[in-house]
């Protein structure tokens, strides 16, 4: 089990690596072609992020093809180092396909109030603490 642990790892690690540098590349692509002014490229790869988490999710689900460390290569490595937003978008469509409608609601409105209100509280913190 260790061993399988370990390659787990290797993968998230190897996977989160590419998502990110993945990332790096349509946050200056976006900043080339539209210009600095809005947060296109974040934009982009929320929504490419989250299309991508969901067709990853069906195809495992449906399809049950892939194992789990396919899955925790592309999902938590690549998709979470390209944006965590697909994952939180999957979390908000799975307590909503399972009937979870108030929870879903509960936890997107919580989770985007919570981080930009944590934000806000690291901007003010580093204000206090740092001269």
């Amino acid at each position: 089990m260790a061993g399988h642990q370990a390659l787990a790892f290797l993968l998230i690690f190897l996977g989160g690596g590419i998502g990110s540098v993945l990332r790096y590349g349509v946050n200056l692509s976006s900043a080339s072609l539209f210009g600095p002014s809005f947060p296109w490229g974040t934009l982009l790869v929320n929504i490419l992020g989250s299309v991508a988490m969901g067709l990853l999710a069906g195809w495992l689900a449906f399809r049950l093809e892939g194992g789990q460390l396919f899955r925790q290569f592309l999902a938590t490595g690549v998709l979470g180092g390209f944006t965590t937003f697909s994952a939180f978008s999957l979390d908000v469509a799975l307590l909503w396909q399972s009937g979870q409608t108030a929870a879903a609601v509960l936890y997107a409105l919580g989770s985007v109030a919570a981080a930009i209100l944590g934000v806000f509280a690291g901007l003010a913190i580093t204000r206090v603490v740092l001269p």
